[in-house]
């Protein structure tokens, strides 16, 4: 399966905001990965996929979707992405949400 950190270019920051926490961990700098870029899929593309519907109810968190339709909550993103609700903060009791399925392919428009 695809991890969104593949391909994903690993830096040094030694920014001086850190300072203090370099100190305190007796460190020169941190390893962080780059800003992925994720592109939204085209009409073609989502009309490719299968679209489960959800009705979001008081509990739901996006990883417990993830682990139901996909069986791994790391992709609850992929489901916050495709409904353009980046938390679950954003999504209101009774609202529709759409699961794309199969993942594979939407991790691949994600890609592209």
């Amino acid at each position: 399966m695809p991890n969104r950190y593949v391909d994903r270019p690993l830096f040094r920051n030694k920014d001086d905001m850190y300072e203090k926490f370099f100190h305190r961990r007796g460190k020169k700098f941190i390893r962080q990965y780059g800003t992925g870029i994720l592109y939204y899929p085209t009409v073609k593309e989502i009309a490719a996929l299968t679209r489960v519907q959800h009705i979001w109810k008081a509990g739901d968190r996006y990883y417990k979707l993830a682990i139901k339709y996909y069986g791994d909550a790391q992709y609850w993103w992929v489901i916050a992405l495709f409904n353009r609700k980046p938390t679950d903060a954003d999504v209101k009791v009774g609202q529709l949400l759409h699961v794309p399925l199969p993942l594979e392919a939407i991790l691949r428009a994600y890609e592209d």
